[in-house]
């Protein structure tokens, strides 16, 4: 497995900065390359402001020492030199397929290169690449050095060994690794944002609450839950000795009922084996 010793971050920014201050301090050189010159002291001032967070989170965790960053405004030099090259551009999908292509021509053939789009499907970002077998989607959460997640997935081109790679090296810099299995736009968790954002707007324009009692209904209630173990998880023990069937059996029938502005699916067996098994 190749051992990614630099990471070449295309595009700076909140997202590259996040990336490069979780990277730095896992022992990761990093080599930023933004057009404009004066995100260098913005990108040091990111990385400063986050070393305490991170030391915070990784104490008692022994770690190598941490990696240098360096800063160019080509592309090109960065693209030379990383070992995994992790694009964060704005989330426009010309602008990444423009700065994405020379970036696939200038670089090792072996270097696998990710997006950390949060919407975009790898299939439409790779297909005008240079060895498009090694692109992937790597979405993480803002913040990226705070929040663990990042989801991956493949496009019809992609090898299984690009995303081996990227598994590699996202856990080796403390990433909880999701292996996203179908292309879909959005991914998984962003997926689950919009539904209940959806019904947040809703439910503000129908007069119900307010943003802040919205948000404390999620913050005091919900959201800590979540925060210790998924919503399936949480429904299978709600049924106690009877779990996920016994949980549908008694709360499934409220699918129906109008308490929200989405449309429920039609409880088929397939759909409970996949409630039931998959938890």
């Amino acid at each position: 497995m190749m051992n990614v010793k630099t990471l070449g971050l295309l595009g700076t920014g909140v997202i590259g900065g996040g990336w490069a201050a979780r990277a730095i301090h896992c022992g990761v050189n990093v080599i930023a390359a933004d057009f404009d010159p004066a995100m260098e002291k913005w990108l040091q001032d990111s990385i400063d402001n986050s070393r305490q967070a991170l030391s915070q989170l990784t104490e008692g965790i022994p770690l190598p020492p941490p990696g240098k960053l360096e800063f160019t405004t080509n592309p090109l030099e960065m693209a030379e030199k990383a070992d995994f090259i992790q694009e964060s551009v704005s989330e426009i999908e010309e602008l990444k397929t423009k700065a994405l292509l020379p970036v696939s021509e200038a670089t090792r053939q072996e270097v696998v290169i990710s997006s950390s789009t949060s919407g975009f499907l790898p299939t439409d970002l790779q297909k005008n690449l240079k060895h498009p077998e090694r692109f992937i989607v790597g979405h993480p959460f803002n913040p990226v050095y705070l929040c663990p997640l990042v989801e991956i997935l493949g496009g019809k081109l992609t090898s299984e060994a690009a995303k081996d790679i990227a598994r590699e090296f996202y856990e080796d810099i403390g990433m909880q690794v999701l292996m996203v299995n179908k292309e879909v736009p959005a991914h998984i968790a962003n997926r689950l944002q919009e539904a209940m954002w959806r019904e947040i707007l809703h439910m503000l324009n129908e007069g119900m609450a307010t943003t802040r009692e919205l948000d404390e209904s999620i913050v005091y209630g919900p959201g800590l839950r979540w925060a210790v173990m998924g919503m399936n998880q949480l429904y299978m023990m709600a049924g106690g000795d009877g779990g996920a069937r016994k949980f549908m059996e008694k709360f499934g029938p409220t699918l129906t009922m109008p308490w929200c502005n989405m449309d429920g699916p039609e409880l088929t067996e397939d759909l409970l084996d996949k409630f039931e098994f998959g938890t």
